[in-house]
């Protein structure tokens, strides 16, 4: 297990400490520590790599996918849990096998219809993808969880009073936190490091995010591969950060609901 683990832990050491060097010091030996540790390769992936800006697209882009993929998720999840009407099992059905879609598959079609809409080449244009296809997800999660919460805390409190709008945002939506949690880091994790939608769907270089950022650090002949490690750990860092913020939470997150209480 610890060799395991070394095997994964080790290339993210590697590209820190790498990222640190001078283009020299890396070509003449890539797995040698920084003689002397410096930052102008980050400064330079900043300034001359537009990182600054390709990281704002990417947090725009993520935190607004984030939250209207919970939004939809929760509340059509807490329709489908909590309400029976004709054809409920079948919409359920619907949306699950939107799991099964390879949304890959799907990436001309969705770019010729963009093209049709006028929606290509925007700042919002991510963002409807991204949440119509972890949208699917978000509702397999919610709807499990919202079933194991008791239907005697919501008649209380609108015995107590509350609007049922009151009850949904203040009662049940905060017991939904553990998989709150889950889905902010899978939706986050998969708009960040989203790679070909971010390619055909935005051209603009003012619009792209990071990982179409980073393959401005490779020309036809050569690459510079100091500021392009800088460049990744600019990249991942963040990703880092938050997964282990919250890395207990994915998993309870991920198996609440899974058994009845």
């Amino acid at each position: 297990m610890f060799a395991v683990s070394l095997s994964c832990i080790f290339p993210l050491i590697w590209m820190l400490y790498s990222s640190l060097k001078t283009e020299q010091e890396f070509s003449l030996n890539i797995m040698s520590l920084p003689s002397k540790p410096q930052f102008q390769n980050f400064i330079d992936a900043f300034e001359i790599g537009k990182m600054g800006t390709y990281f704002w697209n990417s947090a725009f882009v993520s935190l607004f996918t984030v939250i209207f993929t919970i939004l939809f998720g929760f509340f059509t999840a807490y329709i489908l849990a909590r309400f029976k009407f004709p054809f409920r099992n079948v919409i359920y059905f619907m949306f699950l096998t939107g799991m099964l879609i390879p949304i890959h598959g799907l990436l001309i079609p969705i770019f010729i219809e963009f093209k049709a809409l006028g929606l290509l080449n925007k700042h919002v244009t991510l963002i409807f993808p991204y949440v119509a296809f972890n949208l699917s997800m978000a509702i397999f999660l919610f709807e499990n969880f919202i079933k194991t919460v008791p239907l005697d805390v919501e008649e209380a409190a609108v015995i107590d009073g509350s609007s049922s709008t009151n009850t949904v945002l203040r009662i049940v939506l905060p017991l939904c936190m553990p998989v709150i949690s889950t889905a902010v880091i899978l939706f986050f994790l998969g708009a960040w490091n989203e790679f070909p939608f971010a390619l055909v769907l935005i051209e603009s270089a003012n619009l792209r995010t990071l990982p179409i950022g980073l393959t401005n650090f490779n020309g036809q002949y050569t690459a510079n591969y100091t500021q392009m490690l800088a460049a990744m750990a600019i990249v991942v860092l963040p990703v880092i950060i938050v997964y282990l913020a919250f890395s207990k939470k994915v998993m309870q997150g991920m198996t609440a609901g899974a058994v009845k209480g």
